[in-house]
């Protein structure tokens, strides 16, 4: 999904459909401006100490992402971080969005990439890491998992469109089914690497925890050590920036503990 979380521009070109997807914006409102904090910029160059994987191909240059800071295009930088492949930030005036909304990506040859997810897997295809095919098909089904499945259990529509929740609140088979897989692998989705999947999916539930504060997902635990140890990476805190880092490091390391306390003092008596 390409809709906006939460952009607060005027000169925005997302369309009115975008604004209205803004939810429980008094609530997010700080953790947008921890986003847009001086010293946040997703287009900074990569560190040269990135784990990231180069791409060798030399047509990078011209990839254009437009977006901005507080909306869901910093998960395509946080993307392009890892695989070591550099944006160009677009002029949103310009955006070639068929409906004005962001994040829209550009390249070479006329090539105009929209929906989050179809940009990740454009940017795995122009990175071309190394990557076995079980792999990589395992990276365009999480990818793609993540935005037809993933994204309806974490924000709760409205008919118009208009969040209004996160499912994420309650029991919830596909999540138990999540944290299994990744209690198997005891690291990423792809067991032993870490890939844009791990992008796709850790994105959207950072996303929850940024705009539904409080919200406790401690009961599946595996999602939970996931999603820390990809926020943790300096690649997403190059996209997102180092205050929603620290903001999510910290709830998710509290995570639970103020249920583990009753227990203790029930089993006392």
């Amino acid at each position: 999904r390409s809709l906006s979380v939460c952009s607060i521009s005027p000169s925005s070109t997302t369309s009115s459909r975008t604004i209205s997807k803004i939810m429980n914006f008094s609530a997010a409102l700080p953790l947008v401006l921890l986003a847009l904090a001086p010293g946040c910029d997703a287009f900074a160059p990569a560190p040269t100490s990135s784990s990231a994987v180069k791409s060798e191909t030399s047509l990078q240059m011209g990839l254009t992402l437009y977006g901005s800071q507080g909306s869901r295009s910093p998960l395509v930088n946080w993307a392009a971080y890892e695989l070591g492949l550099e944006l160009e930030r677009g002029d949103l005036a310009e955006n070639p969005h068929p409906f004005g909304q962001i994040p829209c990506l550009a390249d070479d040859n006329d090539v105009t990439v929209f929906e989050s997810g179809a940009i990740l897997l454009y940017l795995l295809d122009k990175a071309s890491p190394d990557l076995t095919p079980a792999q990589k098909g395992q990276v365009m089904s999480w990818v793609s998992w993540a935005n037809a499945s993933l994204d309806p259990i974490c924000f709760l529509e409205t008919p118009d469109g208009k969040v209004y929740d996160t499912g994420l609140k309650k029991p919830n088979r596909r999540m138990d089914t999540l944290d299994g897989i990744l209690a198997n692998n005891e690291d990423f989705l792809v067991k032993g690497v870490f890939t844009i999947a791990d992008v796709a999916v850790a994105s959207y539930v950072a996303y929850v925890l940024q705009f539904f504060p409080g919200v406790d997902i401690s009961r599946w635990p595996n999602v939970v050590r996931h999603t820390k140890d990809c926020v943790s990476r300096d690649a997403y805190s190059q996209a997102f920036g180092p205050n929603v880092q620290a903001f999510l490091t910290k709830a998710l390391n509290e995570m639970g503990q103020e249920e583990e306390e009753p227990k203790k003092l029930f089993g006392m008596f």
